[in-house]
């Protein structure tokens, strides 16, 4: 099979009849070499891709390179070191094949690689990307956004004319300078030295990240700079008459708040699950999820988003199985969904910085690591991330409820035994599953959870007491009165 050997997916079946696509375009070789600084450009500023010449892009039929002399292939070879700047990293290789004329002739495939940290341009400055199928060039607000994911312009460092120090939270920054053990200096000198306020022209300006992270009214700069909650009854997201939307949130703070009142809020949505250990015969705690995994990924959330994206928000959903964080702005080129876990790399690196001096920004990618440890140490699925349309770093956490309900089940019949197990009725053996959840129930507790009459329940009740499974606590008249599980320890 004819392939290419730097990019095996490119079989000769696959270069002549396949769509061009996103990291795929081929070219007659009758072009000028000229021609093909557009589309180097646009690949090395998207994803890389592959130029092959020698198919006409509209016949589809092979030509072959022979056509054209020595020098010109040269001229295609060396296109992207003579009419890009600065010249992306690129490779070439021949592929030997049969003409249109069934004549030996061959392919040349250039391979343009991803640019990381610079802007591909064309000799006469012109900006390309490749979208889909399409070449297109990039200007104005389009150009800046990919300045900001190339790393070449960072959204945190520019200054924004309408915002003063007295638009600043004081007592945030009384805090930061006392961390700082600089209590006693200006508010401005501390900002100045931290790269928070520069000078432009005679006068002094905050920088974006200086209003991100201390404005006392962060919606009168920066609307999207907010957390929002949205927590669904359900494993999917309805709409319409069938919306299952239990709770929507909006947190809008600044930086240095907004986290401590995300962890309040959402803490107090995630349930909690009370087991009895079979082993020493205590009940414990099990949170839904480790509490490290999910607010280490806000915090990663906040940090590291792209804030240049306006409109955009970050997002937090809560499903009976998952709960994910989506974040604006694609990963950057260094980091990939494959090497997220090990690589190091801050987006705002001061906003990272000053989030680190109030201690919520571990070391890069510790909190990371330790997202994959503490989710393995309860049993539970490993983290995922993803890229939903190449626009938002997302977050999975999935709770493996089922897997709760099963080994609670599991934990309750080692309990009470197989022999009174095989005794129950449906209704009593989801009670003292139930039951095997909690220290203490109450009949009210009972009938909310099984949906069945106060009568039925006590029915069942009595029968469990009389079996020896469970016991009454209190009086039947005792507003107290509560039942409890007995264990084969007890």
């Amino acid at each position: 099979m004819i392939k290419s050997k730097i990019n095996p997916m490119l079989t000769l079946e696959y270069m002549v009849h396949e769509h061009e696509n996103k990291y795929f375009d081929r070219k007659s070789a009758k072009i000028k070499p000229s021609d093909l600084a557009p589309l180097i450009s646009a690949f090395a500023n998207a994803e890389g891709g592959t130029i092959v010449i020698g198919i006409d892009d509209k016949t589809l039929e092979i030509e072959g390179t022979n056509i054209v002399t020595t020098d010109k292939l040269n001229d295609f070879i060396n296109a992207a070191k003579d009419y890009c700047k600065p010249m992306p990293t690129n490779k070439y290789e021949y592929l030997n094949v049969i003409n249109k004329d069934n004549k030996p002739d061959k392919l040349l495939l250039i391979h343009i690689f991803s640019s990381i940290n610079q802007i591909i341009q064309t000799r006469n400055d012109t900006v390309w990307l490749r979208i889909g199928d399409r070449t297109k060039e990039i200007k104005g607000l389009d150009l800046q956004n990919l300045e900001y994911s190339k790393n070449t312009r960072k959204y945190e460092d520019e200054c924004t004319m309408d915002a003063t120090i007295e638009d600043l939270d004081e007592e945030l920054l009384n805090r930061y300078k006392t961390l700082l053990s600089a209590h006693k200096l200006p508010n401005e000198q501390i900002l100045t030295a931290r790269g928070l306020m520069k000078k432009i022209g005679d006068d002094y300006k905050l920088t974006n990240a200086a209003v991100l992270l201390f404005a006392k009214n962060i919606l009168q700069f920066y609307p999207n700079c907010r957390i929002r909650f949205v927590r669904y009854e359900g494993n999917i997201s309805k709409s319409g008459t069938q919306i299952n939307i239990i709770k929507d949130k909006n947190i809008d703070c600044c930086i240095l708040k907004i986290i401590d009142e995300a962890k309040n809020y959402i803490a107090a949505q995630l349930r909690e699950f009370t087991a009895l250990n079979t082993k020493d015969g205590k009940f414990q705690v099990v949170p839904e999820y480790p509490e490290f995994a999910w607010l280490e990924g806000i915090v990663n959330a906040v940090v590291h988003r792209e804030y240049a994206l306006s409109g955009d928000y970050i997002l937090v959903t809560m499903y009976d199985d998952r709960l994910e964080i989506k974040s604006p702005g694609k990963l950057p080129d260094i980091v990939t969904l494959e090497n997220i876990k090990n690589t190091r790399y801050s987006r705002n690196p001061k906003i990272s910085r000053v989030l680190n001096e109030f201690g919520y920004v571990r070391e890069l990618n510790e909190g990371v690591k330790r997202i994959y440890q503490d989710m393995k140490a309860f049993f539970l699925d490993d983290p995922e991330y993803s890229e939903p349309g190449q626009q938002s770093v997302k977050l999975t956490l999935k709770n493996n409820i089922i897997m709760r309900k099963i080994r609670q089940k599991e934990r309750t019949i080692d309990d009470v035994g197989n022999i009174v197990w095989e005794q129950l009725d449906d209704l009593e053996k989801n009670i003292l599953t139930y039951m095997g959840s909690k220290k203490f129930v109450n009949r009210r507790e009972l009938e909310e959870h099984t949906k069945k009459s106060r009568a039925t329940i006590l029915n069942r009740l009595n029968h469990l007491i009389y079996l020896g499974v469970i016991k009454q606590n209190g009086r039947s008249r005792d507003p107290q009165q509560s039942y409890e599980l007995l264990n084969k320890m007890q």
